[in-house]
Formats: structure tokens, C-alpha cells, sequence
């Protein structure tokens, strides 16, 4: 189990010091704030749809390592996958990390998005996780 937990480590880590998720997305159709006042995380989540799939994402901003992972790994996990598909994802990262879901299956959708599933014991860094999945859900439930 620790090994699992370091490799998690490692690319939450990996992930929010050299995004190359992090860019600002030539005519994006959607763009969307997310701010968190706790702790001054802000992003802008950029989105290009190609008709009902995502066709790129990116996201600009700052804030600490575990909103800056969360935010790319999201891009990794949603671009490619058509609005339905990702608003099920969203629901499921939610989900685990409020825990609400515990089911293998589901979690098996959210691909390296699990590698946040121990946040869910640190209740103070769940808001900095969530960021960029609430702002995504936002940009999608105006579609």
C-alpha cells in the first residue's frame, strides 16, 4: 500500500510543478473562474469542445501543489471524453473525495484522478482538490 501511495505522491507532485496543462488555449469556447478564499487558489479553466467531446483544456492560475495537480490531472482525464462521460467522472472525483463512493468500479473511471483519494482523510485540502472539478461541472451544466 505504501508504494501505491508514494507513486500517487510522486505524480501529484510531477503534476503541479511542470503542467503542461498549464497554457492559455487559443480560442477556447468556454472559460471559467474558480477561486478558493481559504487558501488563494485561483485558476482559469479554459475549454474547447469539438460538437460533444472535449476537444482541449487547458488552465492558467496559482495556488498549492494539490490544486495545481488536481486541475491538470483533471485535463488528462476529461479531454477526449464526450460531455455525458465527463460530467459521470466529475461526479465520481467528487463523490470519493467527499466519500460517498467507495465502488471499484466507478473508481476505475477517474484513471489517475484516484491518486487523490487519501485527500479525503484531510479535510483541509478537500476544497483545494475539488477547485478545478467544481469549475468544470460549472462550465459543463451551462451547455
Amino acid at each position: 500500500m505504501n508504494d501505491l501511495t508514494d507513486v500517487y505522491n510522486e505524480l501529484i507532485m510531477e503534476h503541479s510543478m511542470n503542467s503542461y496543462n498549464k497554457k492559455k488555449l487559443e480560442k477556447a469556447d468556454y472559460e471559467e473562474k474558480g477561486h478558493n478564499p481559504n487558501c488563494g487558489d485561483e485558476i482559469t479553466l479554459e475549454l474547447k469542445l469539438d460538437g460533444n467531446v472535449i476537444g482541449d483544456m487547458a488552465f492558467l492560475g496559482h495556488g498549492c501543489a494539490i490544486s495545481q495537480a488536481s486541475t491538470s490531472i483533471m485535463i488528462d482525464t476529461l479531454k477526449g471524453k464526450t460531455i455525458e462521460e465527463a460530467k459521470e467522472i466529475i461526479k465520481t472525483f467528487i463523490e470519493m473525495i467527499k466519500r460517498e463512493t467507495k465502488n471499484e468500479e466507478d473508481l476505475k473511471k477517474l484513471e489517475d484522478a484516484i491518486a487523490f483519494k487519501n485527500v479525503s482523510n484531510m479535510p483541509a485540502r478537500v476544497k483545494c482538490a475539488l477547485l478545478a472539478w467544481h469549475t468544470m461541472e460549472d462550465i459543463l451544466n451551462k451547455k
